[in-house]
């Protein structure tokens, strides 16, 4: 069974209809992009528990997971690949700080980490070419989980499902020749997911805090503006020609890369 929605989560889709840059789009029911899963509904459980999924990819960092563990279904086993990117995880340290300080009963710490993390911000440009250098081997892991799927589907998450998420989507997308205004767009959509109760929620907390709410940590924490994927982007075809030569350099195979592509084309596997 595909999944259209998940409920408990607010960042979940398929990125399957995507058009192709040669014709035709991504097929339906192979990827999946999502905030965390730490609060499916029972019935976000059930539509997970009947459905095609068979792998999570979760790029949260080990403390994230402690203070927020995913709800997954009791009688279907999920493969969970620990895929932990520290950058782009201020929104997760954030939630960890906040719920550490509630529990050792010291706002006062809590604010100044916080605080600290803020005043050396990058922009999400820098934040996002950063994490491609640094994280290459994650992002191949992931693309590797995917490509051989053998006709199961995978989740690829983190904290929001925006930004360690939106990079590899964008990755894995534009290596599978998704037309770029659509690898684009389709980030750029979770700004209007997380919009309303999520973003209110995680600005009321970082402002509870003591910490300002600057443009900057607005746009780190709430938003997906073009540039900032467009910037990445950029940078993975000036160091490596594209999306393609990226992954392969961060040691996909050139037969994973294929399976890959075929997967989300939605093509038949190639015996040869």
């Amino acid at each position: 069974m595909k999944i259209t929605t998940l409920e408990g989560t607010v960042n979940f889709r398929d990125v399957g209809g995507l058009p192709l840059a040669g014709g035709g789009s991504v097929a339906s029911g192979v990827l999946y992009r999502s905030d965390a899963l730490s609060s499916l509904t029972p019935r976000g459980l059930e539509t997970l528990a009947g459905s095609g999924v068979d792998v999570l990819a979760d790029f949260r960092t080990p403390a994230e997971r402690q203070m927020a563990p995913n709800r997954l279904p009791a009688g279907r086993p999920l493969r969970i690949l620990e895929l932990p990117l520290f950058e782009g995880a201020f929104t997760g340290a954030a939630q960890a700080e906040m719920q550490r300080a509630n529990l050792a009963g010291d706002p006062a710490s809590a604010a100044r980490a916080i605080q600290a993390a803020i005043a050396q911000l990058p922009t999400l440009g820098e934040l996002y070419t950063g994490m491609l250098e640094d994280g290459a081997p994650v992002f191949a892991a992931a693309a590797r989980t995917v490509a051989a799927g053998n006709g199961s589907a995978a989740v690829l998450h983190c904290t929001a499902g925006k930004d360690r998420t939106g990079v590899a989507a964008a990755l894995l997308l534009e290596a599978a020749g998704v037309e770029r205004n659509a690898v684009v767009a389709d980030y750029q959509l979770s700004e209007r997911n997380l919009a309303g109760e999520w973003s209110d929620r995680m600005l009321g907390m970082i402002a509870g805090m003591g910490v300002p709410l600057t443009e900057a940590v607005i746009t780190l924490v709430t938003r997906s503006p073009a540039d900032a994927i467009v910037t990445a982007l950029d940078w993975v075809t000036a160091n490596h020609g594209g999306a393609a030569g990226y992954l392969r350099a961060a040691g996909l195979s050139a037969t994973e890369l294929k399976q890959l592509q075929q997967r989300l084309r939605g093509q038949d596997p190639d015996p040869h």
